[in-house]
């Protein structure tokens, strides 16, 4: 039985609390579930669909996960978390390194995808591990009589959707669209007839990057703030081509250099800065931070084109090339 793991022995950080890993199970194929509970077993905090936590994987760095759990269920959170060979680490430790009854640092949620409150019609688009934040908005809206929902899922093939069997039960009957496209890009889902004719629902999307940009270009004459994004993970295509970069602090003139694998975010972060943050995904804007020079390459998806000469997003984006300034 494992009980101490690498968040013990390098110190969970004051503003986490450990919790035990219940359960660990694989959904799809890359795709894991982690059921989390107190050690003392008390109920868990009741948190709303949508929310995300922020986890100190065992190889110590920070990452966010949404909460894939039913609401209800006080038992536990779970999150479900794809193995990124490509990603920057974070998700190779926790499929490889968390076993059952680890403990590990664990914040509380955020939510900055929440449901809408009075809506009474909602239509969910997910592309691969962005079911996770939606598979809980499903579980909570299936109890809501008076809410019609539907879920246009789409995934590689059937061994790549996570919570396939679930999604079949008879509370979701006729409210869910699967899509395999096997990785041909020539079979992907045409999406505009879902988007051709505004309707009254409030649309969710979570999924990559592609995905996310298709249904913004698609949706750009529906009634402005029913279109509501998620996405946790930069593009692995854009990480692939990262570069090492500088950054000018302003204020203190302090340099502080940002390699191919990091963010400046989490560069600031090590070197004391404290930044607002929360989604880090370039979603939800709390990490908006003046640029005083250089060209930054933005990989957001909150910045208008007007923004983008004096401000960045510093979880996500990086510099085209030399140093980007900073006012901090």
């Amino acid at each position: 039985m494992n009980t101490i793991t690498a968040p013990h022995r390098a110190g969970i950080e004051p503003d986490f609390r450990a919790l035990r890993v219940l359960r660990k199970e694989q959904l799809a194929r890359e795709v894991w579930r982690f059921s989390l509970c107190r050690q003392d077993g008390a109920p868990m905090e009741p948190f709303a669909a949508g929310s995300h936590l922020t986890v100190q994987v065992p190889a110590g760095p920070r990452r966010n996960y949404s909460l894939c759990s039913d609401p209800a269920d006080s038992s536990c959170w779970q999150i479900a978390v794809k193995r990124d060979g490509a990603g920057r680490g974070g998700s190779i430790s926790m499929v490889d390194d968390v076993r059952a009854n680890d403990l590990l640092g664990v914040s509380a949620p955020r939510n900055n995808f929440p449901l809408h409150a009075r809506a009474t019609e909602f239509l969910f688009i997910a592309g691969g591990i962005g079911i996770t934040p939606i598979f809980s908005m499903l579980q909570q809206l299936a109890s809501r009589v008076e809410c019609r929902f539907k879920l246009v899922y789409c995934t590689r093939d059937a061994g790549h959707t996570a919570f396939l069997e679930e999604l079949g039960a008879a509370r979701f009957a006729g409210r869910v669209q699967l899509h395999h496209d096997h990785g041909d890009l020539n079979q992907a889902l045409d999406l505009w007839p879902l988007f051709e004719t505004p309707g009254p629902a409030q649309v969710y999307c979570c999924g990559p990057r592609g995905l996310m940009e298709a249904v913004a270009d698609m949706s750009g004459h529906w009634p402005s703030g029913s279109i509501h994004f998620e996405s946790f993970g930069a593009d692995a295509t854009a990480r692939a081509s990262n570069s090492a970069f500088d950054v000018r602090l302003h204020r203190s003139a302090t340099v502080l250099s940002v390699g191919a694998g990091q963010t400046i975010l989490e560069v600031l972060r090590a070197n004391g800065h404290r930044v607002p943050s929360s989604c880090e995904s370039g979603t939800c804007g709390s990490c908006r931070t003046g640029l005083l020079g250089g060209e930054a390459d933005h990989r957001d998806m909150v910045l208008g084109e007007g923004e983008k000469s004096s401000q960045i997003m510093v979880c996500v984006s990086r510099a085209r090339a030399g140093e980007l300034v900073l006012d901090l």
